[in-house]
């Protein structure tokens, strides 16, 4: 039965066409690229948006995209470490990881996150294969250190990224999961860091966008000041904050990975709001975005757009 024009019915399906339509030209722009996305934050602990990303990926594979996730474990692995008295500690940021606290890692990332959120994927629909660092050689580390030389134990740097079996899993249709455990030259399994893997991975396959989920709504210029939330900077002005040390220490893996990623050829890269449900679609596929946007000439002169300016702007 037809609908009328001006039943509500019909104003709601415009809207909604509305929102296929400005996602147009995004599918068109991004279809068959490789985007990372680096899983994280609150959006790996609350059921809601652990299902809503999955099929916001889901959906990115089935429009053409080819969406690779990254992920740790921070969250899981400090709760088993606990529930079995396995004492943790960080320096800048980094877990030390014991024998002990690797073997929790692996519980962790290997038997608890990377299945869940492939079973979650392909509830969705799509067809995702989880992978371990280690498979395939995927990821090479060598022994990580702290920022002044401290002994972080069997945390891994990646020293190289063996694209192999994820262009092939990517070329058969597959949507891979990689739960972030690297290999070193000796055969020792080593923890490494989400955030510096993904940024890693990104520019092994180079990556069209390079894409963090957080549980802040962007990069703050000065942390707790809400009116410094940036909208779009430059990866030359990001530079800048992290050699003068202006950022806090949870953004700084982070922001290390995604200056690496830039200069390595990778044209974008975004720190979004992973609390936010279809953060993901938003950002990939509206006019507006969400977050912080990184690119070679982003922010202008200053090499920096607030997101109270870019509001004033669009008013």
């Amino acid at each position: 039965m037809p609908v009328a024009p001006h039943d509500p019915r019909s104003a709601a399906a415009q809207d909604k066409a509305g929102v296929l339509r400005e996602a147009l030209p995004w599918i068109t722009r991004f279809h068959g690229k490789t985007v990372v996305i680096k899983y994280g934050g609150h959006a790996m602990v609350d059921a809601e948006l652990k299902a809503s990303f999955a099929a916001d990926v889901a959906l990115l594979h089935f429009v053409g995209l080819k969406p690779v996730v990254v992920h740790g474990g921070g969250p899981q692995i400090s709760a088993l470490a606990d529930e079995l008295g396995i004492a943790s500690s960080f320096v800048g940021g980094m877990r030390v990881t014991t024998p002990e606290l690797m073997d929790v890692v692996r519980m962790s990332l290997l038997g608890q996150v990377n299945p869940e959120l492939v079973g979650l994927v392909q509830a969705a629909g799509a067809a995702a294969v989880g992978v371990s660092g280690t498979d395939a050689g995927t990821l090479g580390v060598r022994p990580a250190v702290g920022p002044a030389g401290e002994d972080l134990g069997l945390v891994g740097e990646v020293e190289h990224v063996d694209t192999t079996y994820l262009t092939e899993l990517l070329a058969d249709g597959f949507l891979p999961v990689v739960a972030t455990v690297g290999r070193d030259a000796d055969g020792n399994e080593r923890n490494v860091n989400a955030d510096l893997a993904a940024g890693a991975i990104a520019s092994a396959l180079g990556a069209s966008k390079l894409v963090y989920l957080t549980d802040v709504p962007g990069l703050y210029l000065d942390f707790g000041d809400e009116g410094s939330l940036a909208s779009e900077i430059s990866v030359d002005r990001l530079e800048g904050m992290l050699a003068s040390e202006e950022l806090h220490t949870g953004m700084r893996p982070k922001v290390a990975s995604i200056v690496r990623a830039l200069k390595d050829g990778v044209p974008q890269a975004h720190i979004l709001d992973g609390r936010v449900l279809h953060a993901v679609l938003i950002e990939m596929f509206t006019d507006e975005g969400v977050g912080t946007m990184v690119t070679h000439a982003g922010g202008g002169d200053d090499g920096v757009l607030l997101e109270l300016d870019r509001v004033g702007g669009d008013a």
